[in-house]
């Protein structure tokens, strides 16, 4: 099982599909996305609201699989963020991304979500990144979360696991606004194949 796309033609390939479609997007030279107003992706925990309304380019996916992206970014407003989304419904899913908090500092991370309640784990660098790779390995139900600068070097954020079991799963790129909008990012690959974390 492989799958190497970089979005190089005008259409979205297959097997992709949008939940929550942005307005405004680009292929040809990646996958380039503007945010609409004020998406996001967050249950119950500590803030008490429920959204599940930010933009995903998803697939399907059964079984084991390590995903991984690269994706550019010029976030302007606190929150704009995007990376990778491993789902199986809007109460369970896993996010890795990096948030912009201002033009200092920003935050790498993640967010697991399990029946319906979100956790949040951080770590702060320097809004001068301006670009991440990000990687998610699924073994069974468990799950491992990585970043790198270059590619190459990878760095372990966490390991989680997604209570609900479930045969499929659908796996992509998200991105989203939850202050501002316009937020633009570009996804220049993604890659799906097996997964060798054991």
């Amino acid at each position: 099982m492989e799958l190497v796309e970089k979005f190089l033609q005008p259409t979205l390939p297959d097997p992709f599909y949008w939940f929550n479609e942005p307005q405004r997007y680009q292929l040809g030279t990646g996958l380039e996305i503007f945010t609409d107003e004020k998406t996001d992706f967050w249950q119950n925990t500590h803030y008490g609201f429920q959204r599940d309304d930010g933009h995903c380019l998803l697939t399907r996916q059964t079984g084991d699989f390590c995903l991984m992206t690269h994706v550019e970014f010029r976030p302007q407003v606190q929150y704009d963020q995007c990376g990778l989304m491993v789902r199986v419904d809007s109460q369970n899913w896993i996010k890795i991304s990096t948030e912009y908090e201002d033009e200092t500092c920003s935050r790498l991370g993640s967010v697991v979500t399990n029946l319906g309640y979100s956790d949040w784990a951080t770590q702060d660098i320097s809004s001068s990144h301006k670009e991440m790779w990000y990687r998610i390995s699924k073994n069974g139900n468990d799950f491992l979360l990585e970043h790198a600068y270059n590619g190459q070097d990878w760095h372990q954020l966490r390991i989680a696991h997604l209570h609900k079991a479930s045969g499929q799963f659908e796996a992509g790129m998200y991105a989203c606004s939850p202050i501002g909008k316009d937020f633009w990012c570009r996804f220049t690959m993604l890659r799906i194949t097996e997964n060798t974390w054991r």
